[in-house]
């Protein structure tokens, strides 16, 4: 069972691909061209839980991805 993201916020590149159906080698190469979203710290891959699980259809999307994001130009303050 894939862990909820409280559980466990990211799982191994290898433990994402048993769960797709992915060998080692093509999870690897999913993750290069951007087709598996990756978190990388120094030479480590993760996969985000709450991504792979969006991807299978475990969990919905989150409302505010469907929405464009708001752009709020920023004030300068006058020291006056």
């Amino acid at each position: 069972m894939i862990p909820t993201p409280e559980e466990q916020p990211t799982v191994s590149v290898e433990q994402a691909a048993r769960w797709l159906g992915l060998g080692r080698s093509a999870a690897y190469v999913a993750a290069a061209r951007g087709e598996l979203p990756t978190l990388r710290f120094g030479r480590t891959l993760r996969v985000p839980t709450a991504s792979l699980r969006r991807m299978l259809g475990i969990d919905p999307e989150p409302e505010s991805a469907s929405e464009p994001a708001q752009v709020v130009p920023l004030r300068r303050e006058t020291g006056a």
